[in-house]
This record gives structure tokens, sequence and C-alpha cells, in this order.
């Protein structure tokens, strides 16, 4: 070997394929050359020559052995990775944390699951993990859109048809139920099913069993049913245009998907997870917002909430040739502009206190929100907050370690002697 010996090679090797045992053949057999070779990373080493095939082969064996169970343990690890973080689901609020407990509390039973909320809050984020966090983890995860199928065919997608059923019809083909049984199967808009297929669902949910179309035999099903919404459909039922009993069977637990002015807490840390995500994808060199650019991001309106906000802030990396994100990238062909942040809730980041409706609030909250703004209206002076609040600069101090850790953000602070 003229270019590098075995244990650069070893090391070069390992450096791009960290999960292969590597075993080292050498002529130099000696304690002192087994130890580099292990410590470069070798699985085993065996002197030359060759003579015992069956000890060969036993290290082989054991060295294939070891990969499968790192591979294992990696995988482990990724699980527990994925699931701490609740499926990519970012949130600290108050609104997010009910969906956690919700989510966690209701996993465990095979019940069904409506999700109700706005386009771009997450709903289909909530299903995902509800079926990860249950005994049917091992099971298909199946979803289909019930606004995107045609209606002429969505009895045949959730329940597959009989060969020469219809024209068309050149094979028996499963539908959504039976590919999903063992697991979940996410009816995403529900609100959109036609009535007569309804009628159908709701006796495939009460009886486990299906019927493929064009066929009267009857099938056997374990699937737990999932449903997401946008329609009101407590206004839906009483303009007819959805069942009654259907919404009761799909309606055994309900999660409130809240839109994101409801959880602005949450804003700052799910820019920072879009930016880090996306400025990885692209290569770029941004790596934080200015302080600028984190106000208007919270206190923009997002009416296609956190799908919205991904889409900004994707948007604004790809444009941005900084390593900080400013106001401008965020609002380049945005429907936003500065004039929809009125000046007291830009001065005030992170809070309002001009809220468009009166909403019951704890007195914490309220004298959070105070202080808040009041440090921002003062340019973050500490000690001319506390004169003008008339309270210590210690309580202040105290207060703000508090907001801190409870993920507020704030500006640098300044000189308190100022």
């Amino acid at each position: 070997m003229p270019r590098m010996d075995g244990n650069e090679l070893l090391r070069h090797v390992l450096g791009h394929y960290p999960l292969t045992p590597l075993i080292l053949l050498t002529a130099f057999a000696s304690i002192e050359n087994a130890v580099i070779a292990m410590r470069s990373g070798a699985f085993d080493y065996l002197p030359k020559p060759i003579t015992d095939l069956d000890q060969l082969e036993f290290v082989v064996r054991r060295g294939l052995s070891h990969r499968n169970l790192l591979i294992e343990n990696q995988e482990l690890r990724q699980k527990l990775i994925e699931g701490s973080r609740m499926d990519l689901m970012i949130g600290g609020s108050s609104a997010m944390k009910h969906v956690f407990n919700i989510i966690s509390h209701s996993s465990a039973t095979a019940a069904n699951v409506l999700i109700t909320g706005a386009t771009g809050t997450g709903k289909e984020l909530v299903a995902r993990a509800i079926h990860r966090h249950s005994p049917r983890e091992s099971g298909p995860f199946i979803q289909i859109n019930c606004a995107a199928v045609p209606e002429s065919l969505i009895e045949s997608e959730l329940f597959g048809h009989k060969k020469g059923a219809f024209t068309g019809a050149f094979e028996t083909t499963k539908g959504k139920f039976e590919a999903a049984h063992g697991g979940s199967l996410l009816l995403d808009e529900i609100g959109d099913m036609p009535l007569p297929l309804q009628t159908k669902l709701l006796r495939v949910i009460q009886e486990r069993v299906i019927e493929r179309v064009g066929s009267t035999d009857q099938i056997k099903v374990d699937v737990r049913v999932i449903a997401t919404t946008q329609v009101d459909l407590e206004k839906a039922i009483a303009e007819g245009k959805f069942r009654q009993d259907l919404y009761y069977r799909l309606n055994v637990v309900r999660i409130k998907m809240p839109v994101l002015a409801e959880r602005r807490k949450d804003i700052a840390m799910l820019a920072y997870h879009f930016l880090h995500r996306y400025a990885k994808a692209y290569s770029h060199k941004a790596s934080k917002f200015s302080d600028e650019a984190l106000r208007y991001l919270v206190n923009a309106p997002w009416p296609g909430n956190v799908r919205e906000l991904e889409n900004a802030i994707e948007r604004a990396v790809v444009m941005c040739d900084k390593d900080v994100i400013g106001p401008a990238d965020l609002m380049e062909d945005s429907h936003y502009s500065e004039s929809t942040i009125d000046s007291s809730t830009t001065e005030s980041h992170p809070v309002n206190l001009q809220p468009r409706e009166f909403s019951l609030e704890p007195l914490a909250n309220i004298e959070k929100q105070h202080i808040l703004a009041t440090l921002a209206k003062l340019g973050n002076h500490r000690l001319k907050t506390a004169e003008a609040l008339e309270i210590s600069i210690r309580t202040l101090r105290n207060k703000l370690n508090q907001y801190r850790a409870e993920g507020e953000i704030f500006d640098a602070d300044a000189d308190d002697t100022n």
C-alpha cells in the first residue's frame, strides 16, 4: 500500500461509512499494532496468513451482527429525538401545551379523533403525532384528501373496487381502508365529503366492515380514523350538509388547532426553526433575524398561519444575501407592509397593548405585557423602566429573568446608568 497504511485506510473509510465493521489483516502481528488498529476504529484484528477459515467466518459474522446493532440503535435514537419533538410540532404557548396534552392522553387509545382548525395550523402534523405515539405505530398511516378527490371516485378510493365495477376498472383494487388495516386512516377535510358517502362511512366506522365498489363481499378492517376539517361542522349539520350521527362518531376526541395569532409566543421559536432548516437546505449563511424583523414576524397577522410563516421564512432565506434577515427580506413580494403593524405594536414587541377585542386574561399576563411595553418604550433602559413602573430595579430584573425563561425575546441590554 504505497499511498497509505492500513490504519490510515481505516480512518478514511470510517469517516465516510461509520457503521461499517472493518477487520484489519496484517503480516505484522503485535500487541502494539493491534492497539493502534483498534484505536483507529477497527472492529477486529487478524494476523496473516489466514489458516483458520472458521475463525474468519466467526469474526465476519460477529462484525455484521455488531453493524446491525449499531443501525438499530441509530434508528432508535432518531425515533426518540422525533418523539421528544412531538413530530416537529413546536411551541411553548399555553395553547400548544393544551394540544400536546390531548395528544399524549389520546394516543394510547383507539378512539377516533377530530382535528379542527384553519388552514396551515398543523392539523396533519397532529394526526401523524397521534399515530406515531400510539400502539399502531408499526402499522400503516394512510391519508386521503376528501376535497381533492372527484366525487365520482372517492368511494372507490376509500373502499376499493372490484374488477369490471365501472369503466376503467381493469383489476380489483384495495381502497384506503384496507391499506390502513392495523394502522390509522387520516380523512383530510372530512367536511367536504359528499352526503351519500357520509352514510357509507358511518356504517364502516360502526361495523368495521367494508364492501368494495361492485362487490357484496364484506371485508373486516381494523382502522383508527382520524379526521381533519377547517369547516364548521356544527354549522354544516344545521345546514343539512353533514350528518350529525357521523359527527358524533368522529368527535370522540376533539383537538382544536389554534391560529398563529393565538400563539404569538411561539412565532420566534418557529421562525428560527424554519430559518435553520432552509439555511441548511440551501447552504445559506443566514443565521439570525434583526430585532426589527422579529417584531415584524411576531405582529404580522398570518392568515395562512404556520404554513404561511414557513413560506415567508423560506422566501427570505432565498432572497437575502446577508447573514442577518431584516424586515425588507420578509416583506418582499408579501401582501404585508410596515403599515400593517401600528407604531405602538412595533415599539412594544412582543406584545400588543391595544387588542382588537376584549378578552379575559390572568393578571400576570397583563402585568407582563405592561412591563415589556414600558421597557421597549424607554429604549430598553432597566433603571428608567423601574422608575416609571415605580418598582425596584431588583424586582424588574427578577421579572425579566422570569419572562426570558418563558421564551420572551428582548433587545440587547442597555446601560442602566444612562
